[in-house]
């Protein structure tokens, strides 16, 4: 159980923010802000609430407390519950209630609950990867992978070598241009001690890195670069460090 809430924390690929990350706290919050009162004046909208539910997730995630991301987490999860009572086959709304529900099993962990949660954080990628596996530049393939990738295997949880393959390589394959999924499938194959594969996977990453830095830019993409370029040192310091070469080499 005590391992619960370090996998936990991994499900919905947080960005690793630096210690002063007050600015992208408060940039989430005059998100969510923002989002909930769009979605409060039109609680019908689709486009009111799936900007909630994203908002909703990134708050959660940088949450100072557990009470405050179960609190945030919450609310993601009642608006991705209404809006697919409306639209039960609304991509997004599955993608984002999995999202919401990942940060509630976060906040809620060490516990039986927390777990029961994955569960229905599966069935809700999976659904939302039946609708529409490009959505977020191949986001339901990405979570899916990450989740297999990360949970405790069975009897204690959904976790699984062969679907995280599976699904991470499906999202690199599908979006290769987002810098996420190659660093997901390549943090899986160091792991699993596949150094060809994991030097492959290197080559297509760096040779789509200078049109990656062009194409996802802005504040939004601020926390994201932060995390990618931080994972992307630590791959090759890694690599370098068990098989004394570098990629490729």
């Amino acid at each position: 159980m005590l391992a619960a809430a370090i996998w936990l924390a991994a499900l919905t690929v947080a960005p690793a923010l630096p210690a002063n990350s007050q600015l992208f706290v408060e940039r989430a919050q005059k998100a969510f802000d923002l989002a909930q009162k769009n979605y409060l004046a039109d609680t019908n909208s689709a486009a009111a609430a799936r900007e909630l539910a994203r908002a909703s997730v990134d708050v959660a995630d940088l949450a100072t407390n557990n009470v405050m991301r179960a609190e945030f987490a919450r609310t993601g999860i009642a608006v991705c519950r209404h809006w697919l009572a409306r639209e039960s086959n609304s991509a997004p709304g599955h993608y984002y209630l999995a999202m919401n529900l990942g940060k509630l099993a976060e906040a809620e962990a060490p516990s039986l609950a927390a777990y029961r949660l994955v569960n229905e954080m599966e069935r809700e990628f999976k659904s939302a990867a039946e609708l529409d596996v490009h959505f977020d530049y191949a986001g339901p393939a990405r979570t899916l992978g990450e989740l297999y990738f990360q949970a405790p295997g069975w009897p204690f949880s959904v976790g699984s070598k062969r679907k995280a393959r599976e699904w991470l390589e499906r999202a690199a394959a599908l979006a290769p241009e987002y810098p996420e999924n190659q660093l997901n499938l390549a943090e899986a194959q160091l792991k699993w001690r596949e150094p060809q594969a994991f030097a492959a996977t290197m080559k297509i990453l760096d040779a789509r890195w200078p049109a990656a830095k062009t194409n996802f830019t802005g504040v939004a993409r601020e926390a994201d670069w932060l995390d990618w370029n931080a994972r992307r040192a630590a791959l090759t310091a890694e690599f370098q460090k068990t098989y004394k070469r570098a990629p490729g080499s």
